[in-house]
């Protein structure tokens, strides 16, 4: 197994821990749900080897340090500690990647200061304005956001996910990458990160946050809003048998006009919802295209 220097970062009185490798400009990770920061394994030796300074960042509330005290997960709040890494890693713009709800917050972030990035690459999860906004227009994507919904179920839904030792999770990983042959040491590893206190919590708090009346964008001010711009380029990737999110309806969702600095839509072959880890070199190859074009 690769081992990775271990960095710690802080923002306000929450600590984050990650993994680091190499020197140069910088490339921040972000990971999704239910995951780590171990998710970028495949991906932070070969770019720190081309040349860059590689830090994956486990996301707030994915360890007891990292769970702010007003409970505050929203994607601009979260976006926020984006913003603070860069301030503590002493980067004036980075290259910014996420997965999932990394990817989320990545838009977000990159929305909110785009002269902090000089490159975006996302995976899985669309422009997550658009997602919330329109998702009702796609029956089928209602269908595979079942667990969305029912996360709103609270405490029900917190027994359902940690029963059985967080066999729902395991659950999750295979209904939502269907042909991938899941290393099981590594799905360990994201049920070990769950186990610790208050992590479950969090994670469904990011659902809750994002689908409660205050954030879901119901009136048409707040749709209008949810189409805001990310002028940052953008590589956005998706996996041609995701399960999750469905390839065709993120292809829809990803419209130039929202990305006004430019951008690239792939489908990745043979890859569900988690394409960095199934078909890593396919990944690092574009990955690292698309990066050498925006130094």
């Amino acid at each position: 197994m690769t081992e990775f220097e271990t960095i710690n970062l802080h923002h306000g009185k929450m600590s984050f821990s990650g993994l680091a490798s190499g020197e140069g400009p910088l490339m921040l990770l972000l990971h999704g749900f239910p995951d780590n920061a171990r998710s970028w394994r495949h991906q932070i030796p070969v770019l720190a080897a081309a040349g860059y300074r590689v830090v994956a960042m486990n996301m707030r509330g994915y360890e007891p340090q990292s769970q702010p005290q007003d409970g505050d997960y929203s994607m601009e709040a979260i976006a926020t500690d984006v913003l603070a890494f860069l301030d503590q890693l002493e980067t004036d713009a980075a290259h910014l990647v996420g997965h999932d709800w990394g990817a989320a917050v990545s838009y977000m972030a990159a929305s909110r200061a785009p002269d902090r990035f000089l490159s975006l690459t996302t995976m899985a999860v669309p422009h997550a304005g658009r997602f919330l906004s329109e998702v009702i227009k796609h029956p089928k994507q209602l269908r595979l956001s079942w667990y969305m919904l029912f996360f709103q179920l609270r405490g029900l839904a917190d027994w359902a996910v940690q029963r059985r030792d967080y066999e729902f999770i395991r659950m999750l990983w295979r209904q939502w990458s269907p042909t991938w042959d899941i290393p099981g040491d590594e799905l360990e590893q994201v049920i070990e990160t769950f186990r610790q206190p208050g992590v479950c919590k969090a994670a469904l708090a990011y659902y809750r946050t994002a689908l409660s009346p205050r954030s879901f964008p119901i009136s048409i001010e707040a749709r209008r809003a949810a189409g805001y711009q990310v002028a940052v380029p953008t590589l956005a990737m998706t996996g041609a048998e995701d399960h999750c999110i469905d390839s065709t309806i993120f292809q829809s969702l990803m419209r130039e006009e929202d990305f006004p600095a430019g951008l690239v839509v792939r489908e990745i072959s043979g890859a569900g919802h988690f394409p960095h880890q199934e078909r890593p070199d396919k990944i690092n190859a574009f990955l690292l295209d698309w990066i050498r074009q925006h130094a």
